[in-house]
């Protein structure tokens, strides 16, 4: 038996479907192109309604608040760099796309998360969807998406919402399955309903691996970037595909400096707001 046949007839099956969904699909990906595409617009305009200096201001607060006084002045400066290497619009519109990314992720991931914390047998399925969508590789989920959204900012947002929603259903299901058994007994002993049994304990103990799944899914689309600028995502990822494929050396490491800045910035802030809600927990 000649097994190429048989991965020959599943191919043509494949492109055989994703056409047909594509021919057929059209009242569907026409209106979810232009929500994406209308959302990411939208975030990527208010982040242009500042100056960038008074962006600058506002993170380095927030990690003064958050963090510490050094990490405060090490987040502006870091920011405003990118700003003076002319990459400003670039950061920012890859900040949209990260930021519309994740909010998706989360928006779908924390509920089924909460699913899976309290469905056993439902999170036991979902563990090898996860292991699958997370072992791939990234660019395999931009092929389909470029076949049904074309190219641009719909289809980058659609892979990174992809590769950004298994740390939030993980570590949501986790922390709604850490509420310690004897709180679960005070309250079931106090008469509480499932609403507020969920309300008042398990989700303020959910809290924390709630925050660090927001911080692992920012990680995981920051990921996505500098794959995303294929498709046309604009930003930083673009920047970065750009100058390799015109051999500009400076302008790529200087867009990947810029990338690592942003993640190292957000990466702390949400770390950090994932060590406070931890403390307060206790």
């Amino acid at each position: 038996m000649d097994i190429s046949v048989i991965a020959d007839t599943f191919d043509a099956w494949t492109d055989d479907a994703l056409g047909w969904i594509s021919d057929n699909g059209d009242w569907l990906f026409t209106p979810l192109r232009a929500i994406l595409e209308g959302t990411y617009n939208g975030v990527l305009w208010l982040l242009h309604l500042a100056p960038f200096y008074v962006i600058v201001v506002i993170v380095a607060l927030l990690a003064w608040r958050l963090i510490s006084a050094l990490s405060a002045i090490l987040a502006g400066l870091g920011l405003f760099f990118c700003a003076v290497m002319g990459l400003w619009n670039e950061t920012m519109s890859t900040l949209a796309l990260v930021t519309t990314a994740t909010i998706l992720a989360l928006a779908i991931g924390i509920p089924i998360g909460i699913a899976a914390g309290f469905i056993r047998w439902f999170d036991r399925a979902l563990e090898p969807v996860l292991d699958l969508i997370q072992t791939l590789p990234p660019y395999i989920y931009l092929l389909p998406a470029i076949a049904l959204l074309g190219f641009g900012p719909a289809t980058a947002l659609v892979a990174t919402f992809i590769v950004a929603m298994p740390p939030a259903i993980r570590l949501t299901s986790l922390g709604i399955r850490m509420t310690p058994p004897a709180f679960i007994e005070l309250g079931q002993a106090s008469g509480l309903t499932p609403w507020q049994m969920f309300t008042k304990i398990r989700l303020p103990f959910a809290i924390p691996s709630v925050l660090a799944g927001i911080n692992q899914s920012l990680m995981m689309a920051f990921g996505m970037v500098v794959i995303a600028g294929i498709v046309g995502s604009g930003g930083l990822g673009e920047t970065i595909y750009s100058a390799v494929r015109t051999l500009d050396m400076a302008t790529s490491i200087n867009a990947a400096i810029a990338i690592v800045i942003l993640t190292m910035v957000l990466d702390r802030l949400t770390q950090s707001a994932a060590g406070r809600a931890k403390a307060g927990a206790r």
